[in-house]
């Protein structure tokens, strides 16, 4: 495994040699953070199988319905397969799953082809806090905090939201605890903008192309334009009755850490960085 400052993070086999274990790299190096690839087989012939990481069983060819959000809802026009990974594939479908009530945020993250890649899940909630979030409009300013996993279901971000009043302020983490960097709204009143800061340093910036803030440009320190996230209507059934909300994030190109990790970690928190007190048609 190279360790080419280029390389997405993630879970890659031990560079070290240990016997079936994978070792997580954060985009510049290899962290102490570990767990075994796979269970011993027929180490404990007696001993109860240990459940393994699943794959969700990808469609058998192109989701249209898919399709159609990226190309048609997106305007992103087709493009070839990505790495297959949440760091290394061009175009990011960020579905939320619609539910009446919305006591836990959930997403589910695909390629441009509908291949599942990850999810996002809100953790760290207490049956107390989910029954203030049914009964009082408070939950925009309380503590939120999500996991991004990838396809096997390990975590590959970590993301809180601290309590906010008028501007909020996303801190980016790895599994391991080393911190990437924070999203920190920037104003309140007209088009909204975010700074993306690391280490001290400002690598970025997100700004709404409309006071609702549906779609943003994301730009490098100088300014130039290096991903773009627009919202996709989910249909009136779903806008009127549930709280589902999707996304498309198009990146133009592989792009160095930590602004990649800073990027997903954007699209996959708008609702989360801004969330909505009313619904919208788009």
């Amino acid at each position: 495994m190279t360790t080419h400052s280029n390389t997405p993070a993630g879970w890659y086999p031990d560079p070290h040699g240990a016997a079936q274990t994978l070792r997580y790299w954060d985009g510049s190096r290899w962290t102490d953070h570990t767990h075994a690839e796979q269970a011993q087989a027929q180490a404990q012939p007696v001993a109860q199988a240990q459940p393994q990481p699943q794959v969700p069983a990808q469609p058998a060819g192109p989701d249209p319905r898919v399709q159609r959000q990226v190309q048609q809802q997106a305007g992103v026009a087709a493009g070839g397969p990505g790495g297959g990974t949440l760091f290394s594939e061009p175009v990011l479908v960020v579905n939320q799953k619609a539910k009446l009530i919305e006591l836990t945020n959930e997403y589910k993250v695909m390629d441009q082809q509908g291949g599942q890649l990850g999810s996002v899940v809100q953790v760290g909630q207490s049956a107390l806090r989910k029954v203030v979030r049914f009964f009082a409009g408070i939950d925009q300013f309380l503590t939120h905090k999500l996991e991004i996993r990838d396809a096997h279901g390990q975590p590959v971000l970590l993301l809180t939201r601290p309590a906010k009043f008028l501007k909020s302020r996303v801190l980016v983490t790895r599994p391991d605890g080393q911190q990437v960097g924070e999203i920190v709204q920037q104003n309140v009143f007209g088009k909204i903008n975010f700074a993306m800061n690391a280490n001290g340093q400002q690598v970025g910036a997100i700004r709404a192309e409309n006071w609702r803030a549906w779609n943003f440009a994301i730009v490098d320190h100088a300014g130039n334009e290096v991903a773009r996230i627009t919202k996709t209507w989910e249909g009136l059934a779903k806008t009127l009755f549930t709280t589902a909300d999707n996304y498309v994030l198009q990146i133009h190109y592989q792009l160095p850490e930590p602004l990649l990790s800073l990027t997903v970690a954007t699209a996959l928190t708008v609702d989360t960085a801004l969330k909505q007190d009313s619904r919208g048609l788009g």
